[in-house]
């Protein structure tokens, strides 16, 4: 595996992140458990989740999973750099109004409390905005994730799905009280996804925040069995996604057979090739899909073949402003 820092921080973190979302909903316990021990076993040591995995009705039991595997021991939970979120409410009808979607210092200390006990831990490396609130204010923000690093509960504060302006806003109030800041953004980034290009992306690395591309497959549509399945096995709207961008989508599966490699494995790569990106989040559902991903760190795509990708997913043409003036 390789390592690189999370953004301007000291913490170095693999450049593959395992995502859990599947972990509960769509992966039971004892396969989740044996993708964190191959995780760990590969050197992937960069875990994400959030309070609300778990599926409709079961918000927490991702994390309840991951803390059932950190309770078995063998050094699991110091090997792991692990991330968590706050933003969206629990479906909890005890929590009352100020625990709805939405960030403040009330409801900062509640949910990361609620973490930290399915997590089975005492701190998180990571603790990550889920979302932009722009209702609560930045004095209100670093305030109380001060108060958390002061208790020794979490160790670095992330966004995610921030904009371009957002991040710098955080990052001038942030040393405007000599705090470190952001040290990283996690943001929807993919072949198909390229708009965080044009600010986003160029915003971050500005501002010494580590990207992290989450949905880098774009919901499975760049991972090369969009084309096989049966028009009956999917949804509508996923049926509607595969035919707009079914010219695009053939294009590239013959691209990666001319490469030798799977489509899954280059759109990852193609994340890993941006000079903001930290670590594409990797959401395996079975432990073969988990073990077929983790060449993509050795994967190195020539110029020509990213030539031939921006050639079939045109971007914004670059950073702003020069993708639209001089």
């Amino acid at each position: 595996m390789k390592y690189t820092y999370l953004g301007k921080s000291g913490l170095k973190v693999s450049k593959l992140c395992l995502g859990t979302m599947n972990f509960g909903p769509e992966t039971d316990e004892q396969e989740s458990f044996r993708i964190m021990d191959a995780a760990l076993d590969a050197g992937v040591n960069f875990f994400d989740t959030a309070n609300v995995y778990g599926g409709q009705g079961n918000r927490g039991r991702t994390e309840e999973i991951i803390g059932r595997w950190f309770a078995q021991g063998g050094g699991r939970r110091e090997k792991v750099v692990l991330a968590t979120k706050v933003h969206s409410n629990m479906d909890d009808a005890l929590d009352g109004p100020n625990m709805t979607n939405g960030l403040s210092a009330y409801k900062i200390r509640r949910h990361l409390e609620g973490s930290l006990r399915r997590l089975n831990t005492d701190h998180v490396e990571l603790y990550q905005m889920h979302h932009v609130d722009r209702n609560v204010g930045w004095d209100e923000l670093w305030e109380a994730f001060q108060v958390q690093i002061n208790q020794g509960k979490i160790g670095y504060v992330g966004a995610s799905n921030f904009a371009g302006r957002d991040l710098v806003k955080a990052q001038y109030e942030a040393k405007a009280r000599h705090h470190l800041g952001l040290v990283s953004e996690q943001h929807k980034f993919s072949l198909l996804c390229r708009l965080p290009e044009l600010e986003v992306l160029p915003a971050a690395q500005d501002q010494g925040i580590g990207v992290i591309a989450w949905s880098p497959l774009d919901g499975g549509l760049l991972g090369g069995n969009a084309l096989k399945a049966s028009g009956g096995s999917r949804s509508t709207r996923s049926q509607e996604r595969v035919d707009a961008h079914r010219s695009k989508l053939e294009q590239f599966a013959s691209l990666c057979r001319e490469l030798g490699e799977s489509e899954a494995n280059v759109a990852l790569a193609w994340t890993l090739a941006h000079p903001a990106m930290t670590a594409p989040i990797i959401g395996p559902r079975t432990l073969a899909q988990f073990q077929d991903t983790l060449r993509v760190v050795d994967i190195a795509l020539s110029d020509e073949t990213l030539k031939r990708l921006d050639e079939i997913f045109p971007g914004p043409g670059g950073e702003a402003p020069k993708a639209y003036a001089w």
